[in-house]
């Protein structure tokens, strides 16, 4: 996938309203500094902002996060963008009070090390939110990566997340709606995870 291709598109892939399962959630997130993984097109960090988050929005995509900047200029907010690829982005330790990870598909070889840096990056009291494709999305055709490696299980993000306690950990099939790119029924995973003051101890 070039994702600079993608984001050239006119419009937005993926809309511009937030992801739903975060607004669901987002009253759980602390006030304070979030981290948004694979950010894109902006959608979600300008909806954080909007709700008085400062959001750090992180993408491997220029083209993405400069239609980000726009979205944000024009919602009237401030957003930080960071391009970089997620397999060499540093997460500082206990610094985020929320990280965010939206449709965020990766090689387990990238995403195992990335997870574990999420949790020691949530500061205490800090909140991972989590969506993603499941491994039975191949089945459906509605978008997401064709790599089995790249779509999740509950069971592996479990382990991958150890140190946070799971509040909402669900396999699922609902009915995705994201701009043109992300349409119709979907296998999903969804995980809210707060870090414990015994997450340290769990490593």
């Amino acid at each position: 996938m070039n994702w600079d291709e993608r984001y050239s598109e006119p419009g937005f892939a993926y809309g511009t309203a937030p992801n739903d399962f975060l607004a669901s959630v987002v009253d759980r997130i602390p006030r304070g500094r979030i981290l948004s993984l694979a950010e894109g097109e902006g959608r979600n960090a300008v909806y954080l902002a909007s709700l008085g988050y400062a959001v750090t929005g992180v993408d491997g995509s220029a083209v993405g996060l400069r239609k980000a900047q726009e979205l944000a200029a024009e919602r009237g907010v401030a957003i930080t963008t960071v391009v970089t690829n997620l397999g060499d982005f540093q997460i500082e330790t206990e610094q985020w009070d929320g990280i965010i990870s939206c449709y965020c598909h990766l090689p387990s070889a990238i995403r195992i090390p990335l997870h574990r840096a999420v949790v020691k990056g949530l500061k205490r009291g800090g909140v991972f939110v989590l969506e993603a494709f499941s491994k039975e999305q191949l089945a459906y055709g509605t978008g997401g990566p064709q790599s089995p490696d790249m779509l999740m299980s509950l069971e592996e993000l479990k382990r991958e997340l150890s140190g946070l306690e799971f509040i909402h950990a669900v396999e699922m099939e609902r009915d995705v709606h994201e701009g043109n790119k992300h349409t119709g029924l979907a296998a999903v995973v969804q995980l809210l995870g707060v870090k414990t003051g015994d997450s340290e101890r769990n490593r």
